[in-house]
């Protein structure tokens, strides 16, 4: 006989189960019931093909394998977001120091932090936040919607709305510009041709305009055989299929390299045809032309920029470097246009739409001179010497000649005083005299100086007294005293050595004698004396 495979907890359920299988079919339990209020046999299988053998089964069921007990733990409800549920008038124990809320403490609170908290305020408390837990079931845990509220998405679709208005009416503004103009146009013509007349069709009233050419904006236009892309734009420099592919322009072994992976080629394929018959240069035409180039220079100010110190970073502030760069070159245009004005305005234009006059270009005129066979001019003014622009014959400080008139010992001077000062006053012939006696009397000095043999006195030697003066003649030391500053100066030097053989009860004499000074001559050290070492 087969056992049934069916599991309870305990021999006891199984049993109980069974007596309430009997009550029922004899009416005094009540029957269970289904969605619709029909009575179902749980043991029946209600949409399963084949059950098993002891469930009876009558018609086909699954719900032996539902869970159809629901849990009551589980939830769909959502946290009611800044709700309160108590208003406190003190402060309470255990509550938070900075608000007075009891639901968190002085560490979680998001409340600005006062300056005197309300627990010792006892003022302001704020009221206890709604702290709820739920026991979320599977699908709900994973949720990504869950607490979600659907009303907030009406925000997202005012803010497209109010933009999708504001372009129909920016274009119906435009569209009725474009429209008063041409009936402008059309009102100072007088003669009125037929294309006017097919565009009476578009003269319409601001409440008519179409509201589908408005919308011209929306529409998505495919790029289909264009250089920018294809019909989708994902392919990059995509060319028209009539041109003739680059690595067929030359199909030598030895021209430029094709790479077929990024569809490029570097060099120029007919490096030796005309440059007006080609239509492709090379890749890298476009890196030394157009855009590229001025990005390549826009990097290199950048980089001059960075290394002079300024804080400027091409890829972290693009906008900002581009910035830098236009003041860069407005700056640089006009401190070259100032630089320009001043040399022009300092020397002149050579390119001057000015022409110069004919007397300074070669010295000639169209006026007649006729000269006799002595050379006296018989008709006609004699043509003046044309002069610099430069100051001549000018005479300052009573001079009677120019500067650089006069030479000598390889200095420029004046003439009429002999003078190699520029902004000396003329002293004249006098001027002249005093310099040249002044120049005899030092020849003479000098001649004088160098023919004398007179050998100078030799200087007397003077003993230094050891006070640093001259030591007098009748100067005698006593060699007893003499002795006993020598040990006195001994001593003396011992107690600088160590200072704990020193006295408290120092006397200290100011009289120095002659043997004094002469004690100190002699037992000092002289730093630069070869033979300080060897002493003592």
């Amino acid at each position: 006989m087969a056992t049934a495979s069916v599991a309870f907890k305990s021999r006891e359920d199984h049993r109980k189960q069974l007596e309430l299988e009997e009550a029922r079919k004899a009416g005094l339990a009540p029957a269970e019931v289904d969605e619709d209020g029909k009575e179902i046999n749980p043991h029946i299988p209600q949409y399963m093909s084949s059950a098993p053998w002891y469930l009876n089964a009558e018609r086909p069921s699954l719900k032996h394998q539902r869970k159809w007990k629901s849990d009551p733990n589980y939830t769909k409800s959502w946290y009611d977001r800044g709700a309160k549920i108590h208003q406190a008038d003190k402060y309470r124990k255990g509550a938070c120091e900075n608000c007075g809320a009891l639901t968190h403490d002085a560490k979680s609170c998001m409340e600005r932090p006062r300056k005197i908290g309300a627990k010792w305020t006892n003022m302001h408390i704020a009221p206890d936040e709604k702290i709820e837990t739920f026991e979320l079931d599977y699908d709900g845990k994973r949720d990504r919607w869950n607490g979600y509220d659907p009303a907030t998405y009406a925000r997202v679709i005012e803010r497209y709305e109010a933009r999708d208005e504001a372009r129909r009416k920016f274009l119906k503004e435009q569209q009725l510009k474009k429209l008063e103009e041409k009936n402008n146009k059309q009102n100072e013509d007088a003669e009125v041709s037929d294309e006017d007349e097919d565009e009476d069709d578009l003269k319409v009233d601001e409440a008519k305009v179409d509201e589908s050419k408005q919308m011209d904006f929306a529409k998505v236009e495919k790029r289909v055989r264009t250089t920018g892309g294809g019909s989708t734009g994902t392919v990059r420099n995509l060319r028209i299929r009539e041109d003739t592919a680059k690595y067929l322009l030359n199909l030598d072994v030895n021209s430029a390299y094709y790479d077929p992976k990024t569809r490029s080629m570097r060099e120029d394929p007919l490096p030796d045809a005309d440059p007006n018959e080609k239509f492709y240069v090379g890749d890298n035409q476009n890196r030394i032309s157009g855009q590229a180039l001025d990005f390549k220079q826009l990097n290199v100010h950048a980089w001059e920029a960075f290394d002079k110190g300024q804080d400027i970073h091409l890829q972290a502030a693009p906008s900002q470097a581009e910035l830098l760069y236009k003041n860069y070159k407005v700056i640089k245009e006009k401190l070259k246009s100032h630089t320009k004005d001043a040399i022009m305005e300092k020397y002149g234009n050579a390119a001057d739409e000015e022409k110069l006059p004919r007397e300074l270009l070669l010295g000639q005129s169209e006026r007649q001179v006729e000269y006799d066979r002595t050379g006296r001019i018989v008709e006609g003014l004699e043509m003046a010497l044309p002069k610099s622009k430069y100051e001549e014959d000018v005479f300052i400080n009573n001079h009677t000649s120019v500067w650089g008139s006069w030479w000598k010992d390889h200095q420029w001077g004046y003439k009429c005083c002999k003078q190699t000062i520029r902004n000396s006053y003329c002293t004249g012939a006098a001027g002249i005299e005093a310099a040249e006696a002044a120049a005899d009397l030092m020849k003479s000095n000098i001649a004088r100086k160098a023919t004398s043999e007179d050998t100078p006195a030799p200087a007397e030697e003077k003993k230094l007294a050891t006070w640093g003066s001259e030591v007098p003649d009748d100067l005698v030391l006593d060699q007893k005293k003499l002795n006993e500053a020598l040990k006195k100066e001994d001593e003396r030097r011992k107690e600088e050595r160590d200072e704990r053989k020193r006295k408290y009860n120092v006397r200290w004499n100011d009289e120095v004698t002659a043997e004094d000074m002469e004690a100190y001559r002699m037992k000092k050290v002289h730093h630069d004396d070869p033979m300080k070492d060897f002493l003592n």
